[in-house]
């Protein structure tokens, strides 16, 4: 009788298991699929604000050059456009963030990184373990406590 109820217990405990692991995993996959999610829509924010600033810095790159061009014109010194050269830097560069590859070219970047250089993305002591977290966080407590008396 008492062996017929272990194995029973036994088996029970087994698909608990199992099911537990299945709900973890489970959730797991959801946390994942929700960051991306949120990585996704911060993306396309980047990109909608790089598309965005790019409309106002060329309408001022465009009324800088022409009244630039007219005032070096006008007085004869060519040198008058000299700040025409870093703003057409900038707002090449700007084109580039917001319609052109650079967010592939920084991708390919830092996928050569973190293949041939992944030392450099260690974190100062290293990655924080679960032992490490309840150390500060009792020893808060332990503050907090000390000073609420």
């Amino acid at each position: 009788m008492g062996l017929l109820l272990s194995k029973s217990m036994d088996a029970n405990l087994k698909k608990q298991q199992e099911f537990m692991l299945h709900n973890s995993r489970m959730q797991l996959e959801r946390q994942i699929l929700m960051q991306n999610q949120m990585r996704e829509r911060q993306m396309a924010m980047q990109i909608a604000w790089s598309r965005e600033f790019v409309k106002y810095f060329g309408a001022f790159f465009i009324l800088a050059t022409v009244g630039l061009t007219a005032g070096a014109i006008k007085r004869r010194k060519p040198v008058m456009m000299s700040p025409l050269v870093p703003l057409s830097f900038i707002f090449a560069y700007q084109l580039d963030s917001a319609y052109g590859t650079l967010i592939y070219r920084m991708r390919e970047e830092a996928e050569s990184i973190m293949a041939s250089e992944h030392d450099r993305l260690d974190l100062p002591n290293g990655t924080p373990t679960f032992e490490s977290i309840e150390k500060v966080r009792r020893a808060k407590s332990s503050l907090t406590s000390l000073l609420e008396k």
